[in-house]
């Protein structure tokens, strides 16, 4: 009868352990896919506040930082526009913007009508002087009635340049 008591003792546990084993694996790594995008978020925004407090060198390590975040997750979740918007921009943020704009790019083949990468795009042609680009990411924009027009149609305006 003891035996019997602990091998069924040993089944209950061996099999509770496995599904608790299986099912955790698979829950955890959905949630460091989520918590890889959310974190790089956030050392984005963090990044961000300390540009305007002008410190530049601290913002570019944070986005240099987020970026290799924002990769792992790519590579987890390949056809995600917002991933790539994000790539582009901390690229850009960093000064590499050849990557940047391969990463715009690839996001906009699968999401053409995506207002981020559109401004974002934009505002890399503008600071890459090719302002006729930068038009067309803001004539793409035109009918979205969105922020992102606003401010793309503003960065161009500062430069000088007229506006289609």
């Amino acid at each position: 009868m003891k035996k019997i008591i602990i091998t069924l003792l040993l089944i209950t546990f061996s099999s509770s352990s496995f599904a608790a084993g299986s099912d955790s694996s698979s829950s955890s790594s959905d949630a460091s896919k989520l918590s890889l995008y959310d974190e790089a978020v956030s050392l984005v925004k963090k990044a961000g506040k300390l540009e305007k407090k002008e410190k530049n060198d601290k913002a570019k390590k944070l986005y240099s930082k987020a970026f290799s975040k924002f990769e792992k997750a790519y590579s987890k979740d390949k056809n995600n526009p917002d991933i790539l918007n994000y790539l582009g921009y901390t690229s850009r943020k960093t000064g590499n913007f050849k990557e940047a704009e391969k990463f715009y790019l690839k996001g906009l083949n699968i999401k053409p009508n995506h207002n981020g990468i559109n401004e974002y795009l934009g505002e890399l042609y503008v600071q890459t002087n090719r302002i006729d680009k930068a038009n067309e990411r803001l004539a793409v924009l035109k009918n979205c009635g969105c922020k992102e027009y606003s401010e793309l149609e503003l960065i161009i305006k500062t430069r000088g340049v007229k506006v289609y």
